[in-house]
C-alpha cells in the first residue's frame, strides 16, 4: 500500500507491505521491517531494527487527523489515504489531470462527504472508511471538481475499490 503521510506539516511517501510474517515499511525511499503488534483499540507495539516502540494512534475530531503517540512524544498526522501511482500510470490510471481515490484497505464506509459535481478544496476530506475499529478519512490531494462518485455509506470495500474521480476544476 502506498500513502501520503504529513507528519507535523512534512509530507512523506510511505510503502507497506508484508514480507515472512512482518511488515517491511518504506518512508521517503528508506526501508526498514517491523514486527507490529496490537495491544489495544488505539495502541501498537513495534520493533524495528532491535528498538521498541509503543504507538498510540487515535483519531483528532477537531483536527480531522490523526494524533499519534510515539512513546512520549506527539505528533498529528494526515493520512491522504489514496493509492499512490507511479509517474508511468500518471495517464493511463488518472487521466489527463485526474485523481482517483480509492480505499486504502478494507474496510467500511462510514461517511460519504462529497457528491458528484461538488467542488474540492486540496485536503479536503472526502470519505470516511471505518478499518480495523479505527476511522480513516480520506482527503481531496489537490483542488477539483467530483466527476466520479462510486462510494455509498455502509458499502463495503476492498483495498484498491475505486471510490472517486477528482478532475480540474
Amino acid at each position: 500500500m502506498h500513502y501520503e503521510v504529513e507528519v507535523d506539516g512534512r509530507r512523506r511517501q510511505v510503502v507497506v507491505h508484508r514480507h515472512d510474517g512482518q511488515f517491511v515499511v518504506s518512508v521517503d525511499g528508506r526501508e526498514s521491517a517491523v514486527d507490529a503488534v496490537r495491544v489495544d483499540a488505539h495502541t501498537w507495539s513495534l520493533l524495528i531494527g532491535g528498538a521498541s516502540f509503543e504507538v498510540t494512534v487515535a483519531p483528532d475530531g477537531a483536527a480531522g487527523q490523526l494524533a499519534v503517540t510515539v512513546g512520549h512524544v506527539p505528533s498529528i498526522v494526515a493520512l491522504n489515504g489514496r493509492r499512490r501511482w507511479s509517474r508511468k500510470d500518471d495517464g493511463a490510471a488518472r487521466g489527463a489531470g485526474s485523481d482517483r481515490l480509492v480505499a486504502p484497505m478494507p474496510g467500511k464506509i462510514v461517511r460519504v462527504l462529497i457528491k458528484a459535481g461538488d467542488t474540492v478544496a486540496a485536503r479536503q476530506p472526502l470519505v470516511v472508511i471505518e478499518a480495523m475499529k479505527m476511522e480513516n478519512e480520506l482527503r481531496a490531494s489537490h483542488d477539483g471538481v467530483v466527476k466520479e462518485l462510486t462510494a455509498r455509506e455502509g458499502q463495503s470495500v476492498d483495498a484498491g475499490t475505486l471510490l472517486a474521480i477528482i478532475g480540474p476544476a
